[in-house]
């Protein structure tokens, strides 16, 4: 059993669709399951939708015409004659859409925004899914809402695990499946999202209660580098990583592998494979038991829009335990991602993701309490394995705000 993900970029277009079948045919696809996210950047679109509806702006129609036209001019160069059935199934879907916004009557955005958004999951494996049944590969279309079972915290639902094993494990996966990456569905069939990204995590769901020979999320890039080729010159291919230090490079922000992706993977020990759709002939990244990295590099992780906050006693008296409790329910009441925590005797300073727009209302709670100051806009650096020349490099990037030293992570905050 291997289960494979195909991101936004490898399904964009009708070419990308294409590619998918070249890369099914060179690798083969008996018992294969295969997770798809939204095509191309999708997911921005449905979620303008979002704010538009949201915010009853004057332009929902030209938002929604927008992404169906985006889908249609697909199928249009997909299919070389006229299939009924699939232009069916792409309106029904902006049809249910339709009713939503008719019946909706909650107020909540992130339950808002998990019933818009998935729709562009949706739609993209039923044009997958068509077309390859068109062209002779045969497959099995799934709605992994009826599979993957989570709670109610819209946009970042944490997944039922018994029933999700309970739900997969009698999956019948001698012929190709094609699911959704992304999505899941609460006891009351309502829909939900597992944060953004989630679709490399939904693959690991897949594997790890089919107990999967392999996952191989395939991307545009020839595996993991050692650092974002967009920020940093002359990036490394990572030939293979450990599970742990796979996980250390997710919690501190790279962006190939999803943070939750890996430990139901380890759990198992399923090695992760990421491949490059473009280059068939690179093995690319293999992440596994063993050598924490091949080869042993520096690895540069940044996370922009950040915001550094520093928080104190109004009296100056020591920061302890019940004010570090104060403020850690804070930010979690509020969804504050907190990506970098230094506390000294008489201040307590947080690096912070405002995923969430929540950030103001934090602060005019916690002024009632503390003395505050923050920056906002600031870049964090992390660098793996830092070695004298990784940290120069850093250090010249910009205004050095914090620096913090542990025997493997050295972490900067840069404005």
């Amino acid at each position: 059993m291997k289960v494979y993900k195909f991101g936004g970029a490898s399904v964009k277009d009708a070419e990308g669709v294409k590619n998918v079948v070249n890369v099914l045919k060179n690798e083969g696809f008996k018992n294969t399951l295969i997770v798809i996210s939204a095509m191309g950047k999708m997911t921005n679109a449905f979620e303008e939708i979002v704010n538009a509806y949201y915010h009853n702006s004057p332009n929902l129609t030209e938002k929604i015409d927008f992404a169906r036209n985006y889908h249609v001019n697909i199928y249009n160069q997909l299919f070389s004659t006229k299939n009924e059935n699939t232009l069916f199934e792409i309106d029904l879907l902006f049809g249910q859409l339709s009713g939503f916004f008719i019946n909706n009557k909650s107020k909540d955005y992130s339950y808002i925004y998990d019933q818009i958004v998935g729709f562009g999951e949706l739609l993209s494996t039923k044009i997958v899914s068509a077309y390859l049944n068109e062209i002779g590969i045969n497959n099995q279309f799934i709605d992994v809402r009826n599979f993957i079972k989570t709670d109610a915290n819209y946009r970042d639902a944490s997944v039922n695990w018994t029933e999700t094993l309970k739900n997969i494990e009698n999956l019948d996966t001698s012929k190709l499946c094609i699911t959704q990456g992304f999505l899941g569905g609460t006891a009351k069939n309502i829909t939900t999202t597992l944060g953004r990204e989630g679709s490399d995590y939904t693959a690991a769901i897949f594997a790890h209660c089919l107990n999967a020979e392999s996952v191989t999320i395939w991307k545009d890039v020839d595996g993991v580098l050692n650092a974002d080729p967009r920020f940093f010159e002359n990036p490394i291919l990572l030939e293979q990583i450990s599970y742990t230090e796979a996980i250390e490079m997710a919690f501190y922000g790279a962006s190939v592998i999803h943070p939750k992706t890996l430990k139901p993977l380890e759990n198992k020990n399923i090695p992760l494979f990421v491949r490059s759709f473009l280059n068939l002939n690179s093995k690319g990244t293999q992440v596994r038991k063993g050598l924490n990295l091949v080869p042993e590099t520096s690895c540069f992780i940044l996370k922009q829009q950040q915001i550094l906050v520093s928080i104190s006693a109004l009296d100056f008296s020591f920061m302890v335990e019940h004010n570090l409790s104060d403020i850690f329910k804070l930010l979690h009441h509020y969804k504050l991602k907190v990506n970098l925590i230094q506390n000294s005797a008489l201040s307590f300073s947080v690096c912070v993701e405002d995923k969430f727009n929540n950030f103001e209302q934090f602060i005019a709670e916690i002024k009632l309490k503390y003395k505050v100051n923050f920056t906002e806009n600031v870049s964090l650096y992390t660098v793996r394995h830092a070695s004298e020349n990784a940290i120069l490099e850093i250090e010249q990037k910009g205004k050095l705000l914090l620096k913090q030293l542990t025997q493997e992570t050295v972490q900067f905050v840069m404005q």
